[in-house]
């Protein structure tokens, strides 16, 4: 029985992830990863074309790191002010949600950042740190002063 090289297309059970190299057998390899559309096999072209197509993911990847860095520095040093409604006893009515916070920041500090990467809402007015997790490793801290409109 011969071995074939074949590079997956698609995360495949019991043999591995997208991206992958595995040597499995011709039958496996023809009916069921050719077939599906699951994989191709490893010719010297296609393990080039791979490899270009990783070093243009990790160029991205760390370019994307490098800005969200620079951000977590800028924002750390920074305090965002937010005006809201809130009751007698400090209660906001509502809540300033991460939805808020990005338009927020995207006013006072021109900045985009989306607001799936902010963490947490605020519940009363007063001094807030507010999480963020700006990239894969890189988080930063914001203080957010919630002020009675």
């Amino acid at each position: 029985m011969s071995k074939i090289k074949v590079i997956l297309n698609t995360d495949v059970a019991g043999q591995g992830r997208k991206g992958d190299i595995v040597s499995v057998s011709e039958g496996y390899a023809k009916n069921f990863l050719l077939k599906g559309n699951k994989g191709i096999i490893a010719t010297d072209e296609e393990m080039k074309k791979l490899e270009a197509k990783k070093n243009k993911a990790a160029a991205k990847d760390q370019a994307e790191t490098a800005v969200a860095e620079e951000q977590a520095k800028v924002l750390g040093e920074k305090t965002l002010f937010m005006k809201v409604k809130a009751g007698e006893n400090g209660k906001v009515f509502g809540s300033i949600t991460n939805k808020e916070i990005s338009e927020a920041i995207k006013a006072q500090f021109d900045m985009v950042i989306d607001k799936k990467k902010i963490d947490g809402s605020i519940k009363k007015i007063g001094e807030h740190k507010v999480n963020l997790k700006l990239h894969k490793g890189v988080k930063a801290s914001l203080k957010v002063i919630a002020e009675r409109m």
